[in-house]
């Protein structure tokens, strides 16, 4: 067999799109997973790819506006490549405002989102019209923003494969050798390891829960609603979560899901009587910055780490990818300041 120029270990979100990113620029890659595709925080069911607000602009907000501008070619083409559907659309995102104070605060974000964001998307602030697909607002208005998209985790994950596969390509579940460059995107392990080979506590990891329930919604926006992602899919679903818990017994579903669904419910009673077909539950990387933590391992020549992404990973992934694979393969470093591990230490 050929030799591998990269290895990426770990085959979520950040491990399978910095693969395709350096196999699509000509690399030999070989994914390892000791356990298997998505079997980390990246197999939800949610997949809402949104921005931040338009303001109090930073280094990671703009780092997350380029990737959400760039998401639809980029996944394009690996659905292009792959034969496979990752479930991608641009549809926007609705949120309800509370009172006048709030509507007050949502139209000064109009100008701004206009500013920051180039033009190329918007953010306004819309009276309730009545229709189904709205969520209940107190104040008879709602902030809809354009920019916002969706994306099956799974199928993008499975998508991600066949086009590396297709690129020449491979994912092996267990262990092997590694070859060439390693990248690590291991997840929450993957932060406890680094943590303890810095001697720093880099990260660590929140539960989450999700629940998909059986409703015809594809072509509507995602919802926000007091912290609750509502979001349609293409397969006649919508996706609820996540909670976020920083004490847990087990790392399974328990009651809390639950607690999501009647919440879901509450904001949008278009749901009642929606059959619960799907229950996640998962512990997601987050890293002390609350920022991926991207760059070279510190002492380890040949060793890279991609990780932290925690909530944002997978509307974060397409410009990760580049800018890993840019590093990797290029030597052109275009990792923030507060991505870099060197900044935690």
């Amino acid at each position: 067999m050929a030799s591998i120029d990269v290895t990426v270990r770990g085959a979520g979100i950040f491990g399978l799109s910095i693969a395709w990113a350096c196999a699509r620029r000509g690399a030999r890659v070989r994914v390892i997973d000791t356990v298997g595709v998505g079997a980390g925080s990246s197999g939800g069911l949610v997949g809402a790819l949104s921005p931040h607000v338009p303001e109090a602009w930073n280094e990671k907000k703009a780092f997350q506006l380029e990737s959400l501008l760039m998401a639809e070619e980029w996944w394009g083409e690996v659905a292009q490549v792959s034969g496979r559907d990752p479930g991608y659309a641009r549809l926007g995102r609705l949120q309800p405002l509370e009172d006048e104070s709030a509507v007050e605060v949502a139209r000064r974000r109009e100008s701004s989102a206009w500013e920051l964001w180039r033009g190329l998307a918007a953010w306004q602030v819309v009276p309730v019209t009545g229709a189904a697909w709205e969520p209940v607002s107190a104040s008879g208005w709602l902030v809809r923003d354009t920019l916002s998209a969706r994306l099956s985790p799974r199928m993008g994950l499975t998508a991600l494969v066949g086009a590396l596969v297709e690129r020449g390509g491979e994912v092996v579940v267990g262990d092997a050798k590694e070859r060439g460059a390693v990248i690590h995107a291991t997840g929450v392990q993957g932060l406890a390891g680094l943590s303890g080979a810095l001697g720093k506590r880099i990260g660590g990891g929140v539960k989450g829960q999700a629940l998909s329930l059986r409703y015809e919604a594809a072509g509507l926006p995602q919802l926000f609603v007091d912290g609750l992602h509502v979001v349609p899919h293409g397969d006649g679903t919508v996706a609820v979560g996540s909670t976020s818990e920083n004490q847990w017994v087990h790392e399974g579903i328990d009651d809390a899901v639950e607690g999501l669904h009647r919440k879901a419910l509450a904001a949008l009673p278009v749901l009642a009587g929606a059959a619960v077909v799907d229950r996640w539950a998962g512990v997601r990387p987050r890293a002390v910055s609350r920022a991926p933590v991207l760059g070279a391992w510190p002492g380890r020549a040949g060793h890279w780490v991609a990780n932290g992404g925690f909530k944002i990973g997978f509307g974060m992934a397409p410009k990760v990818a580049e800018v890993m694979a840019d590093l990797v393969l290029e030597g052109r470093d275009g990792v923030p300041e507060g991505f870099r591990i060197e900044g935690l230490l």
